[in-house]
């Protein structure tokens, strides 16, 4: 999108490791770049930098995430910056750098100081801390899961301060039919030879109880029990404190017997190649999520998947393909979609909406709206 006016974007977070958020401040910053404007992120740093530079945005390395007072010393250092370098749109995506850039940019001078935007990318817990997430001139919800729970939570916030952008992916990194390399294929098969031969049922998401691994394996048991050659993928890492629950799910699959029937990869990088093996993908995640980007990358390679009806997982389903939303816990459902798909796969879209391109091109519009339009004297909190 390129327009007569150049923008200078400052988008902060607390780090560039890996993650939605990271990566949604990596596409802005391309397109940004793209489109002839001046991109800045302030994080902590990790190993997403030399990526974002390499694609023409700037980094400055300042640590506002953690939520100690130290962290409060950024405020002035930030106040110069943002008038040092005439910022036009300051966008901050988690809560304690917002808190950061709210009191930097509270201290401006209305008629000079930028735009203040905020994405709500997550269901926060609902207290004064997540409430300056809502404080943004605009908020950016990433699906209308997200808009709901703002309006509910926080009636202080006007509705024509939110915009919708969904989330999107690339096409061309996520096409339809999209099959791994045979070099791939061949590592794959050898690392777990036990898949050979079955339809493979995968769950990804990091090892939580939020995200229904207790349902999942309780779903192979019932397919393989009717008789069918299933295998249960569980794609995802456990963080140190998870370790008693992966525990509890190892002794689940062992008690159910199913320790021939369920693999435990552990956290991977590759799970383009790994969905686009499934014959179904799940997401039953017992609270909703605010999106569900792995949901949408697998209808995007033309996998089905199944996941329980709420929150943006819902949302997706309903739009590309409504028989996949089963309600939550609804075991039977759940076993009697799954064997109905393994007996004939449904057809999926080719296309959809929810592009990275959309998303991009929304994003940017937003900002170029925002710089080019009146500046409010103050912006009430949640």
């Amino acid at each position: 999108m390129r327009s007569d006016r150049k923008l200078t974007v400052v988008q902060v977070l607390p780090a560039l490791e890996s993650g939605g958020v990271e990566r949604g401040t990596l596409e802005v910053g391309r397109a940004l770049v793209e489109a002839g404007h001046r991109s800045i992120v302030i994080s902590a740093g990790g190993r997403l930098v030399a990526q974002l530079e390499k694609e023409g945005s700037e980094h400055l390395t300042w640590d506002l995430g953690r939520k100690r007072l130290w962290t409060l010393r950024h405020i002035p250092r930030l106040r110069r910056f943002l008038a040092e370098q005439r910022v036009d749109i300051l966008h901050a995506r988690s809560r304690m750098p917002a808190w950061i850039c709210w009191f930097a940019w509270k201290g401006m001078a209305p008629e000079s100081r930028p735009r203040f935007v905020t994405t709500v990318h997550g269901l926060y817990s609902v207290n004064r801390y997540s409430a300056v997430m809502v404080r943004g001139e605009r908020i950016i919800a990433v699906s209308e899961t997200v808009r709901d729970y703002i309006l509910k939570n926080y009636p202080r916030v006007a509705p024509g301060r939110i915009e919708v952008i969904y989330r999107g992916v690339d096409p061309a990194a996520f096409p339809h039919g999209y099959r791994p390399s045979e070099a791939w294929l061949a590592a794959w098969q050898a690392q777990y030879p036990q898949l050979a031969g079955k339809k493979i049922l995968t769950l990804p998401g990091r090892i939580t109880r939020l995200k229904g691994h207790e349902d999942f394996i309780r779903l192979i048991a019932a397919l393989r029990e009717e008789g069918r050659p299933v295998h249960g993928l569980i794609v995802g890492g456990a963080s140190a404190d998870k370790r008693a629950y992966l525990r509890e799910l190892h002794g689940l699959v062992h008690d159910l017997g199913l320790n021939e029937a369920v693999t435990f990869t552990g956290q991977r990088s590759d799970l383009r190649e790994i969905m686009a093996c499934a014959d179904i993908v799940l997401s039953l995640s017992t609270q909703p999520e605010s999106f569900g980007r792995t949901v949408l990358e697998a209808l995007s390679l033309g996998i089905p998947v199944i996941g329980y009806d709420h929150g943006g997982v819902g949302e997706q389903l309903q739009a590309l393909l409504p028989t996949g939303r089963i309600s939550i816990g609804d075991q039977a459902a759940l076993v009697a979609r799954a064997g109905q798909w393994l007996d004939a796969r449904p057809d999926l879209p080719r296309g959809h909406a929810f592009t990275l391109e959309h998303m991009l091109q929304a994003t940017l519009a937003l900002y170029k709206g925002l710089a080019e339009g009146a500046k409010p004297l103050d912006i009430p909190g949640g």
